[in-house]
């Protein structure tokens, strides 16, 4: 196998986080010295409380620096919500969104970088620096891109065709009611965060890991120029089935895919990144064991696909994950 020198992976957040600790596991074994750059969704933040929340890139910096929940994948260990609890005394916040005493300090510190004039990515660069989370953490862009859905069915006190945010949806409904599409507000002024384009034009590997390739990766290769650096880099460009069996491993993936019309499979979602070859995003797509019968038409479609164990029971499994999602588009070591 090549030796690796520069890795960028394009995540959300805890399909992203945990394969990315996967990954820096093997590389830390197989290829030392290799530096990692992980170039965040954003589409999922939000004002709460006069709080900036990223939840995408509060996840990974907590993952890969030790200190996420590893039960639920999201959050601290040990939370406490009594200020939660005091603000909703107040009659505000969301019942359906409450933030944990520990997570509210990462937000606070974050909205005063901003409000002091750092921009997200040096904002970002600063938290990182207490997790030292063994790779460098770029937000997507600097600018707010935030995820809305258009609901097609009325919901509570929302109408009919209303824009609400991903979030809402997300937690609050469960992706329950029905959509006709996402938004990324904001976009048209969007660009990609610095470093960005870089990360991607001068990696030996590009990695999609197996993140909601709707409102996660979707939103990231949305931002003005990411799409096309990841279809005219000279890296090889891998991604990893988030679909195991016809369905989603974690989250509601399938609801999102229903909304822009893809079918809920991994050989559905590896052509609707679309083979290199054909002006897709991808070099090579890794699906599970389950799905080993859609190899054949991921080949036909001019992608290298390969069939192998995806569940992410465990730092050694992923990385092992990791390891066959290089080899899948690696040329022979000479």
């Amino acid at each position: 196998m090549t030796q690796l020198h520069r890795v960028t992976v394009l995540a959300g957040g805890v399909g992203g986080a945990r394969f990315t600790r996967g990954l820096l596991a093997l590389l830390a074994d197989a290829h030392p010295g290799a530096d990692v750059t992980v170039v965040v969704n954003t589409g999922d933040d939000m004002w709460l409380n006069g709080l900036r929340v990223c939840p995408d890139l509060d996840t990974v910096m907590y993952t890969l620096g030790g200190g996420i929940n590893e039960e639920q994948g999201w959050g601290r260990p040990d939370e406490t919500r009594r200020t939660s609890a005091e603000i909703a005394a107040y009659g505000k916040g969301w019942d359906w969104f409450t933030l944990g005493d520990l997570d509210l300090a990462t937000h606070i510190v974050r909205t005063e970088l901003l409000r002091n004039g750092a921009t997200l990515g040096e904002a970002t660069e600063f938290l990182s620096g207490r997790w030292q989370p063994g790779a460098r953490l770029l937000p997507m862009s600097d600018q707010p891109v935030e995820t809305h859905v258009r609901l097609r069915d009325a919901a509570d006190e929302h109408e009919a065709g209303s824009l609400i945010h991903f979030e809402e949806w997300w937690v609050r409904y469960r992706a329950g009611v029905p959509a006709t599409e996402f938004v990324q507000v904001g976009l048209e002024s969007a660009s990609a965060a610095p470093g960005v384009l870089e990360a991607i034009g001068d990696a030996d590997l590009v990695v999609i890991p197996p993140s909601n390739p709707v409102v996660s990766i979707g939103t990231i290769l949305n931002v003005p120029g990411i799409g096309d650096a990841v279809r005219e880099t000279s890296a090889r460009v891998v991604g990893i089935s988030p679909i195991i069996g016809g369905a989603a491993v974690r989250g509601m993936a399938d609801a999102c895919l229903t909304v822009i019309g893809v079918e809920t499979g991994a050989a559905a979602v590896g052509l609707h990144y679309g083979a290199r070859s054909g002006g897709g995003l991808l070099d090579g797509w890794l699906v599970a064991e389950e799905d080993a019968d859609a190899v054949s038409q991921l080949t036909d479609a001019g992608l290298v696909a390969r069939a192998v164990p995806l569940w992410m029971r465990d730092v050694p499994a992923t990385a092992a994950m990791a390891e066959a999602a290089i080899s899948l588009v690696s040329p022979p070591s000479r």
